[in-house]
């Protein structure tokens, strides 16, 4: 398969003009000026031909959860259903986020190992969808952060036990509810910590005597200040709260850099209405404080968590990505914030995120010039998906 286009993304804002991708089977082999490459493409080879467009790598969300319907009570909804219902209900989700550009996801908690199941169809091509990087069921205190979905454990033992229980099912990344959440009602407060430090520190090691990363939701500044010190690898959310509202901790953010740690503020696609829920000076320290951090130097990833309430799946990311902008980050960062950094903070760095020979297949092609304007990466001509293109029917295509 020879993809041309007017420009190419080969690197952190830099374009090949009238390029050229060449994919076999799903691997890109080689990437070029059009010129060059038409001749290496076999007579009966397809050709996908994009005047005016350009290529990009596929998007990849790193905060996502298929298990929940993204609608007004997404936790009344998956109590409310079995696990086949839950898993026929993910398929219909993973193919909105590839046929959107997303190719690739991390989801950070489900019900039953239920995502795994699903990257398992996806493998073998009996479901379409983004290639999705796993936690399985997220470690959470008594009665915490999304106990609903079967992770309560206490204690250094009974940390251990479930983290080596979800590596052994096949997760690529633990995730740990450093803090309550929103989302479960009758939990700690979203500041509250529900870990000792010596249980994360026993989690953390746990998954990196694997060579597994952690992903921790922290929403609390002590929550925050524990995870960092527990040397978890990303932390998910980063909003500095307190009891009395929010507190931004310039120590800990030196030390985030310091130690290499990602963040993924999970950025609704309806940011505009921040501070219409919330009020304007609450909404100005929030987003104030990702401006912070991002000047500081932290390495910010993009992820909407999609499922929660009001964030669906079907262009989400493309539609957050404005957030960044927003703040005033130019948008070469805010692309590699969707592409190479997050590929690097999955473990996939070596793999997918770029466009370069030896990589894996997934692209996204979009009407005008992304780096003028982000806007142009909701404009879809195609995606393809680990050497896939996608089309509207729930079923990928083979590849060529």
């Amino acid at each position: 398969m020879l993809i041309t286009a007017d420009r190419v993304l080969t690197g952190s804002g830099s374009y090949l003009e009238d390029g050229a991708v060449l994919i076999e089977g799903g691997t890109i082999t080689a990437v070029g000026p059009r010129a060059q490459m038409d001749n290496r493409c076999s007579p009966d080879g397809q050709r996908l031909a994009f005047p005016g467009a350009t290529v990009v790598p596929g998007l990849i969300d790193a905060h996502v959860h298929l298990v929940f319907d993204g609608g007004s009570d997404p936790v009344a909804s998956l109590q409310a259903s079995d696990d086949e219902s839950l898993l026929r209900d993910m398929r219909r989700r993973a193919h909105q986020l590839v046929s959107s550009g997303v190719t690739t996801v991390r989801d950070l908690g489900d019900r039953n190992h239920l995502a795994l199941r699903l990257d398992a169809e996806i493998v073998r091509g009996s479901a379409a969808g983004p290639r999705i990087v796993s936690a399985g069921t997220p470690l959470t205190a008594p009665g915490g952060h999304c106990h609903f979905l079967g992770g309560e454990v206490s204690g250094q033992s009974a940390v251990r036990d479930l983290v080596r229980r979800n590596l052994t099912a096949g997760a690529g990344v633990v995730k740990v509810m450093a803090t309550g959440g929103g989302l479960t009602k009758d939990g700690p407060k979203s500041w509250q910590s529900q870990f000792s430090a010596g249980e994360l520190r026993a989690l953390v090691d746990e998954a990196h005597r694997a060579g597994v990363p952690v992903a921790a939701h922290a929403h609390g500044a002590d929550g925050i200040t524990a995870a960092v010190d527990a040397g978890v690898d990303t932390i998910e959310h980063c909003s500095w709260m307190t009891e009395d509202g929010f507190g931004l901790r310039p120590e800990v953010v030196a030390k985030i850099i310091d130690q290499g740690i990602a963040v993924c503020p999970a950025v609704s696609p309806h940011w505009k209405m921040v501070p219409r829920m919330f009020g304007e000076e609450r909404a100005k320290v929030l987003f104030g404080q990702v401006r912070e951090m991002a000047e500081a130097g932290v390495r910010l990833l993009a992820g909407t968590d999609a499922g929660v309430q009001r964030t669906g799946f079907e262009g989400s990311l493309a539609l957050a990505l404005g957030f960044y902008a927003h703040l005033g980050i130019s948008n070469d960062r805010v692309i590699d914030m969707a592409t190479v950094h997050a590929a690097e903070a999955l473990g996939l760095g070596e793999s997918t995120g770029r466009i370069a020979s030896g990589f894996r297949a997934d692209l996204l092609v979009v009407d005008g010039d992304p780096l003028s304007d982000l806007a142009a990466l909701t404009q879809k001509r195609a995606v393809i998906a680990d050497g896939r293109v996608c089309e509207p029917d729930s079923r990928p295509q083979p590849q060529s």
